[in-house]
């Protein structure tokens, strides 16, 4: 473990960590204000695949008033794509998920479906705000009458909103889990090809690094995995009292981005 005053890139989950819905918690801006002037680098590693890092760029200005470059943004979507152009190139692929995400994959060279059409190579399940039965049932379909690899972006169960929590990727694959029995291969958080993705960008080195989120199987444990320290907030999922008994515990444990940003600052 190095101090936090020598961490120089900051690995950020985005909701329930620096933000929530559409606003921006208490000292997010001042914190990333404080990492630019250290000459360190914030990149922001989300679960979230309804949107690309475009769609990203737009909103920190839109919506939070936040300058950020698309290749600050890595997203379960992007580290998906990814994977699919690198197994699936040539392949039909069966995708549950936003018309943004699935525009994406396609505009990338991919050859997507949303049906159950029957020269699909594999199944993906995505993050899906626009989820519909028909979608389910066609993902059902295909998980039930063939054996195709059956992949998700992200096992994150539930997703920050203003007034709690709404349904995220892990929920809607444990629904088709247990309609049909097959169990995906999660391919964003907690991977340890985040951190690694994210090193190999910045060349920055792991003691260099941390991961700040506000949950701890995705975010806490990706940090984990990739082998760098890890801060968990307490304005998400994760509460004090899980961190009493946990397989994946945090570095470091702060009840906000405010406070962690006084802990970084002390010694200056």
């Amino acid at each position: 473990m190095s101090l936090l005053q020598d961490k120089r890139l900051f690995l950020f989950d985005i909701d329930g960590t620096l933000a929530v819905g559409d606003t921006l918690l208490e000292g997010s801006a001042a914190l990333l204000d404080y990492i630019d002037r250290i000459g360190g680098r914030s990149l922001f590693i989300t679960n979230n695949s309804t949107k690309s890092g475009r769609d990203y760029v737009e909103r920190f200005q839109r919506v939070f008033g936040l300058s950020a470059d698309e290749d600050q943004f890595i997203t379960s979507g992007f580290l998906t794509l990814r994977f699919l152009k690198e197994n699936y190139a040539d392949k039909k692929i069966f995708v549950l998920g936003t018309r943004s995400f699935v525009s994406e994959l396609r505009s990338n060279g991919l050859n997507i479906t949303e049906t159950a059409d029957s020269d699909v190579s594999c199944i993906v399940a995505a993050y899906d705000s626009e989820l519909t039965y028909e979608k389910l049932v066609h993902a059902s379909m295909l998980l039930q009458t063939t054996e195709l690899p059956f992949y998700g972006t992200n096992p994150d169960l539930r997703c920050p909103a203003d007034f709690g929590f709404i349904p995220d990727c892990g929920a809607i694959c444990n629904l088709l889990t247990a309609t049909t029995g097959r169990v995906p291969i999660y391919l964003g958080k907690p991977s340890r090809a985040v951190v690694d993705l994210c090193l190999e960008r910045t060349g920055f080195s792991r003691e260099e690094t941390i991961v700040v989120g506000d949950r701890l199987y995705t975010d806490i444990a990706c940090g984990i995995n990739g082998g760098v320290d890890t801060c968990v907030l307490f304005t998400g999922e994760a509460k004090p009292s899980d961190m009493e008994d946990t397989e994946y515990p945090a570095t470091y444990a702060f009840e906000n981005v405010k406070e962690l940003l006084v802990h970084c600052t002390e010694a200056l």
